[in-house]
């Protein structure tokens, strides 16, 4: 049985969410420090590979990661909508409940998991206020639309799909998404689950009918987190149709105009989960990027993405589009490969196959923390 809208104005704004979903708040991050602080190295790479949506459950004190190029994220992602406006942000009407819910239950977790740093306030005049420490500032809650909250304070993406009673479907209602490539918000808002999923390769014959059958039965206590992959020039974060940027794609530059340095893996690391008063299904992503070059040092993974770039399935690999920097990265990999198993890191002739720890790979956790200091 349903909850009823009034039951839903009866529990006030920044109701306990935790309580209401199953879902815990974060543990706190105390040594966490937002100057020293790095992504996790997701490498969301599989073999054998089969089209799957690929989904894990959610660890959920990593929901919202936060990072030391914080403040240039907000900044970069405000520029981005000053720009483009409703290419990156939108909302339809019936979207009100759950953003307002994304919205609270996102400041709630940056609270929760980084006490040091954020806090929520209340007072007669301006009602809930968000404090922000990295940026200085502190936001009225109740003074605009809960995606501009979230742009202000969060820098990754957020896609509200809400069932359309009439059909039992979920659409596309409303969206911060500054990291998307080759499509917007504006380009995507009011369609179907299937409708936006229709350029994936296979993704009407093997997926369409389990994700419409998941979105249905997704509960609240179960949130879940998957992860795509691409190579890129540079570090694109938004690419609309038509972006000077997408012409990289359709040529492969000479080796003199394109050095190592300039190629990234962008991970996207996305999650899934729904919302326990309205219902609605929320995706949300962030983009990260790694130089390719920190392959050398990681161990598995030039051998791994050599194998996937070399035997993929063609049509999921011309999805990817890594032909345009496959000329300087595959010679690199090949090189990293071999140094790997000469120096003993891996086993020559080591069967490639999905490493145990993904979506990492053997040592990272230290690695990582050693990196950034805690």
């Amino acid at each position: 049985m349903g909850i009823s809208l009034s039951e839903v104005a009866s529990l006030g704004d920044f109701t306990d969410y935790a309580e209401l979903s199953g879902v815990p708040l974060p543990e706190p991050s105390r040594e966490f420090q937002i100057e020293l602080a790095l992504p996790r190295p997701y490498r969301p790479l599989r073999w054998g590979y089969h089209q799957t949506m690929s989904l894990n459950r959610l660890q959920t004190d990593w929901w919202l990661e936060l990072e030391r190029t914080y403040a240039e994220k907000i900044k970069e992602r405000k520029e981005l909508f000053d720009k483009n406006g409703t290419m990156v942000l939108d909302y339809l009407p019936g979207s009100e409940l759950g953003c307002k819910e994304v919205m609270e239950m996102a400041l709630q977790f940056l609270c929760a998991r980084y006490p040091r740093y954020f806090s929520i306030s209340k007072s007669e005049d301006k009602g809930y206020v968000f404090h922000n420490g990295i940026l200085h500032n502190q936001t009225i809650v109740g003074d605009m639309h809960p995606l501009h909250v979230l742009l202000e304070n969060v820098p990754e993406d957020f896609a509200v799909m809400i069932r359309n009673p009439d059909d039992g479907f979920y659409y596309f209602r409303a969206g911060l998404l500054c990291s998307s490539l080759g499509w917007s918000v504006k380009s995507k808002l009011g369609m179907q689950l299937k409708e936006i999923h229709s350029p994936i390769p296979d993704y009407k014959e093997k997926m369409e009918f389990s994700m419409d059958r998941y979105f249905s039965k997704l509960p609240t206590a179960n949130p879940i987190q998957r992860g795509s992959w691409g190579l890129e020039i540079d570090t694109p974060l938004f690419m609309p149709p038509g972006d000077p940027h997408e012409k990289y794609r359709e040529i492969q530059l000479p080796e003199t105009e394109l050095p190592l340095s300039r190629i990234h893996l962008r991970v996207d690391w996305q999650t899934l989960r729904r919302l326990p008063l309205s219902g609605a299904i929320i995706f949300n992503f962030k983009a990260l990027f790694t130089p390719v070059e920190d392959f050398r040092h990681e161990p598995y993974i030039p051998a791994l993405l050599l194998t996937i770039l070399q035997h993929g399935k063609p049509n999921i690999m011309a999805y990817k589009n890594t032909w345009h920097v496959e000329h300087v990265v595959l010679p690199a990999l090949r090189a990293w490969q071999k140094e790997q198993e000469d120096k003993g890191t891996v086993p020559s002739g080591w069967e490639v196959g999905t490493l145990a720890e993904a979506p990492f790979f053997p040592g990272w956790e230290e690695s990582w923390r050693g990196k950034q200091g805690f």
